[in-house]
Parts: structure tokens; sequence; C-alpha cells
């Protein structure tokens, strides 16, 4: 047995597994990342996975409703 403490989980992804990229924003249209985001998500940093985490619902204003509308 280990006297460490248990390390906390790391920030879960955002992913819904609708990965569309909309060409006006250059986001997912189902997570609302950027590409690099989503291919570096493993290796980032819990900081920076909050800090994309917090900004996904700012971000997801940028795509037009409309092209949403097609994956909800």
């Amino acid at each position: 047995m280990s006297d460490l403490p248990p390390r906390p989980a790391p920030i879960a992804t955002p992913c819904i597994k609708v990965c569309v990229i909309d060409g006006e924003t250059g986001l997912c249209m189902g997570c609302y990342r950027q590409l690099t985001e989503v291919a570096a998500w493993q290796k980032l940093s819990d900081e920076d996975r909050v800090r994309i985490m917090t900004e996904l619902p700012t971000r997801r204003e940028r795509i037009r409703p409309e092209k949403l509308a097609m994956f909800r």
C-alpha cells in the first residue's frame, strides 16, 4: 500500500463525438475547441484544460445557430 495521496482525476474532455470543424471559426461544432486543442488535450496541464473549459460557452456563441442546429 502506498502512503501517497491519490492523484486527482484529470479534467474530462468536452468531446461529444461530433467532430465537425466550422470553417468560419475553426472550432469544433461538438465541443467548441480548436483542432490544436483537441490534438493536445492529453498533454495539456489541468490549468490549460480549465481555461479552455471556461471559454467554451463564449466560443459556442461564435458559431452561427443554424449550423449548430444540425448537431443538436
